[in-house]
């Protein structure tokens, strides 16, 4: 476990993780309690989070890219773009970051 938290790729899979779940809960929870039932509280918090966790994913995409010498046409693209796709770093992280050795630097 602590491999996840000491390598890049390690870490941009725990962010892929997080970011993937706050943008299901925010589309399929807490977007429909805002317009169905007129509280918008859950998209302000889930919101800001997702922003937040999106950020270090693309952030994080880049630098995991640039380490990997990933070419941008080929593998790096597909990265950031599972970001806005429901379950799509859930698939990236299945096909891609998991096939990846994380070596402790």
């Amino acid at each position: 476990m602590n491999k996840y938290f000491s390598t890049n790729i390690g870490r941009l899979r725990i962010i892929g993780f997080f970011e993937g779940i706050s943008l299901l809960i925010l589309i399929f929870i807490a977007m429909p309690m805002k317009y169905l039932y007129g509280n918008p509280a859950l998209v302000k918090i889930v919101g800001q989070l997702h922003g937040i966790l999106f950020l270090l994913f693309v952030f994080n995409t880049l630098s995991v890219g640039v380490e990997q010498k990933w070419r941008f046409k080929d593998t790096t693209w597909k990265v950031l773009l599972a970001c806005v796709v429901p379950f799509g770093t859930f698939y990236i992280d299945s096909k891609i970051l998991s096939k990846i050795p994380m070596e402790e630097k």
